[in-house]
């Protein structure tokens, strides 16, 4: 017998480098997809520093990821109220737990049990690094997002860390198909097949065989990153996403989604000291209409209107 369709969207925000903002994005996007009446869970996945339950003035939860994994506790049962209506949180392990520590079995399980999870959206927030479980659990979702800031050591992070999600997701559908040597035996000898790039190494795997195009076609034309830029102070640094969707468009042949950007405010940095939810507590912030933007772009995969932003003026004259 058919089964109805699950309608619930996961959203996983990684990025590779700490202290970009990926709890502060996964935290308020998830407060303005609740806001819309929509029934929404954030699970905090950065298992060795969990902090999401503090943007929502939360001590530490009775029960974390730690339960679950140790003593068996469903997901559901360790969900708390976040104080914002249509949002629960799942909060990660507080010391006990990083994910190298998570075996094959724990993170399936994790996974089925994520799935399960009765909401509308599921937002996951990942820690640093590009260990094997981030970039499982990053692919797990229908809505994959990278927070970075405009540095350039953060940058070089974000862009490690989409190439490393990419190429993961190559591995994946090769050895689906019984073909994970291929993939492997090429990018090994890539300079004989003078192969520069990941982009180089798709391309020659195309023109193989037709079999292997067909499963690119197939298997990698839905897959799409979307960019948040995050305490943009200047006109250049919002330019910043364009041209990382440009760089990853064009170096690993990647369709890639610039929503939105999210400016420097002290407001900001008010509310989570405070440990106060953004949205909840400020109203008045640009970064509040911001934080709408990207999430409804997010939803629809539109790309911000970059022109629009910049014939209103430079960035200092909007602030």
């Amino acid at each position: 017998m058919d089964t109805p369709e699950k309608h619930c969207k996961i959203w996983a925000v990684g990025g590779g480098k700490g202290g970009t903002g990926k709890s502060f994005i996964t935290s308020s996007t998830g407060t303005c997809l609740a806001l819309k009446g929509s029934k929404t869970i954030l699970l905090d996945a950065d298992l060795g520093g969990a902090n999401l339950h503090s943007f929502f003035g939360l001590n530490k939860p009775r029960y974390s990821l730690a339960d679950f994994f140790e003593k068996k506790i469903p997901l559901q049962d360790i969900m708390v109220q976040s104080g914002v209506a249509n949002l629960g949180l799942i909060t990660g392990s507080i010391g006990s737990l990083d994910s190298e520590s998570i075996n094959f079995a724990q993170k399936q399980k994790l996974f089925r049990h994520i799935r399960a999870l009765d909401a509308d959206h599921i937002l996951i927030d990942l820690g640093a690094g590009t260990h094997i479980n981030t970039l499982d659990t990053f692919l797990l979702a229908d809505r994959m997002i990278v927070v970075t800031v405009p540095e350039i050591t953060a940058l070089e992070n974000m862009y490690q860390f989409i190439k490393s999600v990419y190429f993961r997701k190559m591995k994946f559908i090769f050895k689906t198909y019984d073909l994970n040597t291929t993939i492997q035996d090429t990018w090994k000898n890539r300079a004989s097949h003078n192969i520069r790039s990941l982009k180089d190494l798709i391309t020659h795997l195309r023109e193989s065989s037709e079999y292997i195009r067909d499963i690119f076609d197939r298997e990698i034309s839905g897959f799409v990153v979307h960019i948040v830029l995050n305490q943009v102070r200047t006109t250049r640094d919002i330019l910043v996403g364009e041209n990382l969707k440009s760089a990853c468009m064009n170096f690993l042949g990647l369709k890639v989604v610039y929503a939105g950007y999210c400016r420097q405010d002290e407001a900001v940095h008010e509310n989570i000291n405070n440990k106060e939810p953004f949205l909840i507590f400020n109203r008045i912030s640009p970064v509040v209409k911001e934080i709408k933007t990207l999430t409804d772009n997010i939803i629809t995969g539109t790309h911000l209107s970059v022109r629009k932003d910049l014939v209103n003026g430079s960035l200092s004259q909007i602030l």
